[in-house]
């Protein structure tokens, strides 16, 4: 997937500049697509020569003008086309935290902290990303069951994705919370003196 699919998936939302758009991203994609704000701008300039997107500069005072971006009707033909396209490719993950859980025994104790200290971070992280997405999750539902919500919203996607970072974050500490009883177990038994001294 290439990252323009990703804004213009945002830009459904409405007109945005550059700067809304990477907060927005950060606040509604950032769950299965992350980008810089370097990227997002240059990504809309390119769109923007390809007649994908339409900008407007909005005059400010006291700040600098701003541009607002929106789909143009190319724009969405080329989501359109995206969206229909069968099938998806297949989630392809590096973590590199994953390849030092791998050799995690190969070092010496102090190579053991490393790692045990890197997936506490990765946890307090996905601790701090599912509480973000909850209050997203409460603030879309505004009161209402999720039953409710997915019958009577006006797009479902955003939530549905969601959802998705949701399943991540609470995989990722299911994970995280594994990983560091074991690693302490493992400690410990490699504390023990061997039998019979």
């Amino acid at each position: 997937m290439a990252l323009r699919n990703a804004v213009m998936a945002a830009l459904l939302e409405g007109e945005a500049s550059g700067y809304d758009l990477a907060k927005g991203f950060e606040a509604s994609v950032a769950n299965f697509w992350m980008a810089t704000p370097q990227q997002l701008y240059r990504e809309l300039e390119r769109m923007e020569s390809e007649g994908l997107v339409s900008a407007r500069v909005v005059q400010q005072e006291r700040r600098p003008n701003k541009r607002l971006f929106s789909l143009t009707e190319a724009g969405l033909d080329v989501l359109r086309d995206y969206v229909g396209e069968t099938p998806a490719k297949p989630l392809a993950l590096r973590d590199e935290l994953m390849v030092k859980v791998q050799c995690v025994d190969i070092g010496d104790a102090g190579d053991f902290e490393a790692v045990r200290a890197s997936v506490a971070e990765r946890s307090e992280r996905a601790t701090a990303k599912l509480a973000r997405y909850l209050r997203m999750q409460e603030r879309m539902l505004d009161g209402r069951s999720e039953e409710e919500y997915l019958v009577s919203a006006e797009r479902i996607g955003p939530y549905l994705t969601l959802l998705g970072g949701i399943a991540l974050e609470r995989a990722n500490l299911q994970w995280g919370e594994t990983v560091l009883k074991r690693l302490e177990q493992r400690a410990a038994t490699l504390a023990e003196p061997p039998a019979g001294d």
